[in-house]
This record gives C-alpha cells, sequence and structure tokens, in this order.
C-alpha cells in the first residue's frame, strides 16, 4: 500500500488523509498491540487535528486500547511522555513542516521512535485487508485526558536535565504557530533565558507559514532588529531546529551537528568519535569534522534511518541538515527544544558565541530545487533523460561535488540536489535537471 513514508501517514487534511482512514490505522495498529495496551494520543495545531485525533483514539479504543489523550503537545514531548507513561505507543497528529492543510499520523514505538518498518507495514496490510478485531462491550478501552500532567512532566523534564547549565541570553523564538507553543517559552524562561517569542499563537491556519524552521529569514531579521544574542526557529511539531547567530545568519542542521561535535570533542565527551548524518548533509561538514578526526557516517535519508544507525554503532549525536537533531543523552528522537538547549549549554560551557561554536564549518555551495511530479513517478531514473544527464553532472562535478535526486517521503515533489565548489555551475546543472524533469511531464500530459 505504501501508506506509510519517510515520516508516517501523510495527506490534505479530509482528502487523502480522512476520518475514515485515521480510524482504519487505529483500529489496525490498536489490534497489532493488542487489548489492554496503552497509547498515547497528541497533535499540533492543525484545524484538522482535533477531528483526526478523535478518529484515531476511537479506533485504538474500538480495538481494546487504552487511549492517553495528550492533546496540544510537540512530537518528543509525546515521545518522552510514551517512557514516562510506559506506555506501550504513541501517535502523533503531525505534518511536521508542511503546510496547513496537510495532516499526517505518526506511530511512535515504546522507546519513543519510530515504528519498525515491519509494524508499520503490518498495519498497511491489516488495513488493505480490513482485518482488525472490535473488542467485547466489556473490554473497550478508555479514553483519558493527560493533556496538563503529561505537558508538565515534559517540561520538568527539561529544566531538571539542563538548569545551571545553559548560557542566560537574549533569544528570539519563532514557533511557527505550531505546538512549540506549549513547551518552549515556559521551559527557557524557567532556565534564566530572556526570551521574546514571534509566531506564538496556537493558530493552525497560519502554521508554518512564511515562518518557523522552513523560513528562517525571519527570525533572521527578528534577532539583528532586537539586538537579540541568538535565535531558534522550529517546525509544526517542533521536532526540527533551526538556529541563528547573533549576526542574523542561519545555522542549519549541519552547523548544529557541527558545533555539538567540535565542544564534546575537546572535552572528550565523543564516544565513539563519530557523527551520524544523512546523506543530504553538506560535504563541507564531512570535510569540517575530519579535521577534528570526527568520522561523518551517512544514512538514507529521514531521521529513523539516523536514529536506528545511533543505536547500531553507539553514536551520540547525530541528524539532518533540515534540523532533525537526535542528542542520545536526553532522548532517542528529534526535539527542537533540546537541541536549543544543548546549543545555549555549549556557548555557556565555552564562554562563546554562536558564530564562535560554528567557526571552522564551511558549508559547499548546495542548490536544493523540488519539483511536483504525479504519484505514479515511484522511480525517478524513470523519467526519460533524468538519469543521463544527472550521470553527465556528476562526471563534470568530480569528487569535488555531488548529484543527488530522491522523491519526497512527505510531499509530491522530486527533490534534486547539487552540491559543489562553484556556486554558478551547480545552479546551472540544478536548473537543467529540473527542466529535463518539466519537460518530461509535460509531453506526458500532452499525450492523448
Amino acid at each position: 500500500m505504501g501508506l506509510f513514508g519517510t515520516d508516517g501517514a501523510r495527506g490534505v487534511a479530509n482528502v487523502e488523509l480522512t476520518a475514515e482512514l485515521a480510524l482504519q490505522i487505529g483500529l489496525a495498529a490498536g489490534s497489532a498491540l493488542g487489548p489492554g495496551a496503552t497509547v498515547l494520543v497528541g497533535r499540533d495545531t492543525r484545524l484538522s487535528g482535533p477531528l483526526l485525533e478523535a478518529a484515531v483514539s476511537a479506533g485504538l479504543a474500538s480495538a481494546g486500547v487504552e487511549v492517553l489523550s495528550c492533546g496540544l503537545l510537540p512530537t518528543p514531548a509525546l515521545a518522552y511522555l510514551i517512557r514516562s507513561f510506559r506506555a506501550a505507543a504513541g501517535v502523533m497528529i503531525s505534518a511536521s513542516h508542511n503546510p496547513p492543510q496537510y495532516n499526517g499520523i505518526k506511530l511512535l514505538a515504546g522507546h519513543g521512535g519510530k515504528w519498525d518498518a515491519e509494524w508499520e507495514r503490518e498495519v498497511e496490510q491489516r488495513i488493505g485487508r480490513r482485518e482488525w478485531k472490535l473488542a467485547e462491550p466489556s473490554a473497550v478501552g478508555n479514553l483519558t485526558s493527560v493533556a496538563e500532567e503529561g505537558l508538565a512532566r515534559y517540561r520538568d523534564y527539561l529544566v531538571s536535565c539542563f538548569r545551571g547549565a545553559v548560557a542566560p541570553v537574549h533569544a528570539v523564538v519563532d514557533l511557527a504557530y505550531g505546538a512549540a507553543v506549549a513547551t518552549v517559552v515556559p521551559v527557557l524562561e524557567a532556565l534564566g533565558v530572556r526570551v521574546e517569542a514571534i509566531c506564538d499563537l496556537p493558530r493552525g491556519r497560519w502554521i508554518n507559514q512564511e515562518c518557523g524552521a522552513t523560513h528562517p529569514e525571519r527570525l533572521s531579521r527578528a534577532v539583528v532588529e532586537r539586538g537579540a544574542d541568538v535565535g531558534f526557529a522550529f517546525d509544526g511539531d517542533a521536532d526540527r531546529l533551526i538556529a541563528v547567530d547573533e549576526k542574523g545568519r542561519v545555522v542549519d542542521g549541519d552547523a548544529i551537528l557541527y558545533a555539538l561535535a567540535r565542544g564534546w570533542a575537546e572535552r572528550g565527551e565523543l564516544n565513539p568519535s563519530e557523527v551520524v548524518a544523512t546523506v543530504m548533509s553538506n560535504f563541507g561538514l564531512e570535510q569540517a569534522l575530519k579535521a577534528l578526526g570526527i568520522r561523518l557516517w551517512r544514512t538514507p535519508v529521514g531521521d529513523r534511518w539516523v536514529a536506528q544507525a545511533m543505536r547500531e554503532r553507539g553514536a551520540a549525536i547525530g541528524g539532518e541538515q533540515s534540523g532533525h537533531i537526535i542528542l542520545h543523552p536526553w532522548g532517542e528522537t528529534g526535539d527542537g527544544l533540546i537541541t536549543a538547549l544543548a546549543l545555549l549549554r555549549e556557548m555557556a560551557r565555552a564562554h562563546a558565541s554562536l558564530a564562535a561554536l560554528t567557526a571552522g564549518f564551511e558549508p559547499f555551495p548546495q542548490v536544493l530545487r523540488n519539483v511536483k511530479i504525479p504519484a505514479r513517478y515511484r522511480d525517478w531514473e524513470a523519467i526519460p533523460g533524468l538519469k543521463e544527464l544527472a550521470a553527465a553532472a556528476q562526471a563534470a562535478l568530480g569528487e569535488a561535488g555531488r548529484v543527488f535526486i530522491r522523491r519526497s517521503g512527505t510531499e509530491p515533489v522530486l527533490r534534486i540536489m547539487v552540491e559543489g565548489r562553484d556556486a554558478e555551475t551547480i545552479e546551472q546543472w540544478a536548473d537543467r535537471l529540473a527542466a529535463v524533469v518539466d519537460e518530461a511531464l509535460e509531453s506526458a500530459s500532452a499525450r492523448p
């Protein structure tokens, strides 16, 4: 079926991701877990969140699962609470960084990370076969709200982890009108940070719109205009973080990985001496870490694969260029607020600004083109002329450049990434590759 992509089941709410499908996911997941299991359910601020939350919860309870409703909270908060409440699993209703009309359903395992692909396939197969079992009337699951208690537990946990350790700076935070509104400001203020917030209302109609981690330019302006020391931009479900230094320069996931790995390595705390990132991370990160004696281990795109490699290799730091950062001292899933706190901790320990912490990392010029494509193009190599042109581009760039093409696991787009030493050259290759895709689609649509 291919229901679950790299980050859960996603689609336009009430069109592709309907209440009926959400109910079926709840029934199938509940049947896979078994009667009597406890599952936490949370959501971000999207308008369709309560609708889908109710449907998923109904499905779980119909299968005999005890449902603890967490209401509005970040995905990483739900991941923590699964362990805190000793639950079997969690369900997060969110489309993360996607626009407001989208929503998604993420299944989280008992350890707080994503369900294994095998478990997701079982849910898909159960839905395809309509294979689920309704509990007896006397054994249906309860639906209990733990929203206030859950948020308090998560906030208290973060404050206890970083009390007395973060720099008491002036920070501007962009909450993207998303789930971060429930946690970021209270935690930072409790730790002595002077906070100014923008896009800080729970307005699902505006989530991720020209703000947050996918649009850090708004935060960059705010940091400079307000004379702040640092800025932090979150995405819709607050599992991503993009930072801004005191000069207004964007610090992406690669730069964050470098800053943290550098500090930990200098103090002998990075063991093994390696960082896990994806194939999308900049080649400049690999070179900068190598100069520090740190190995970069690459995985396929998706924080699921980063988390898996970190567990297998015993790595403490991993993440994606997009801002999904996993720090094993504090959890097994990306957490934008923990990442921000870890950066503030590093600034305090090094007595340095964020700009100073990232000095030494010089990214290669990198261009990313997102081209909308129909669902039938599952294999980008089937697009006429694209594979051949990609090979020609790679040959021209040589060892000092990269061409990487993949279909998005969360949106109907083809992502074309070109990286190299010369910005003009990679722009030209990216434009040519995108044009080949557009021409192939136009030609296909013109056929009778």
